[in-house]
């Protein structure tokens, strides 16, 4: 990222919408945005190979492992306003697990990006997918969209959920049931 371009884009933007972008508390603005939006858009230079880092291993485990409640962070690319939430994985191994700090990581590199909900939720199956060759993956994504709460419709208690099923989750109402059912006494408890 160019950061002295995207700080002179800021610095114009705060002019055009009637600031004074040379005032005390503006004055550094255009280097923080500048430094926060890299950080929000990591994940479009991540790689995953790296991501994961060799932590894949050989296991003739072949029941469901589940990881939720991972916080995501991401960007409504329509708005360029936050969107927030948790996202829920499962898989079922055939034969591969993945470390299980890895798969919040995954979450990240597709949550740092100008996103949609339902992109994001079927890219992260799709890796797991692709890496794990697993009997099946689940990914279900719980958000709140500040361009629904903010501007437009302005319903601040409306959130989103999306999901994105492969393999056995897809193919066997049983294993899906299982899956939802898990995620609903989590909830519960």
């Amino acid at each position: 990222m160019d950061h002295d371009r995207v700080k002179k884009i800021v610095h114009e933007l705060l002019s055009e919408i009637g600031e004074d972008a040379d005032r005390e508390g503006l004055k550094s603005t255009p280097k923080r945005v500048a430094k926060a939006y890299e950080f929000l858009t990591a994940g479009y230079h991540k790689d995953i190979d790296q991501v994961l880092n060799n932590a894949i291993f050989n296991e003739k485990y072949d029941e469901m492992v589940i990881v939720n409640d991972i916080d995501f962070y991401s960007m409504c690319e329509h708005h360029m306003l936050p969107f927030y939430g948790k996202v829920h994985v499962a898989y079922i191994p055939d034969g591969k697990i993945v470390g299980l700090s890895k798969i919040p990581r995954i979450v990240d590199v597709f949550a740092r990006r100008l996103q949609v909900q339902e992109r994001m939720t079927q890219q992260i199956a799709d890796t797991i997918d692709k890496y794990l060759a697993p009997k099946g993956v689940a990914v279900v994504s719980e958000a709140f969209h500040m361009c629904m709460m903010m501007r437009g419709v302005e319903k601040q208690n409306s959130s989103a959920i999306s999901s994105a099923m492969h393999g056995a989750f897809k193919d066997d109402a049983r294993t899906r049931s299982e899956f939802l059912n898990l995620l609903k006494l989590r909830r519960t408890k």
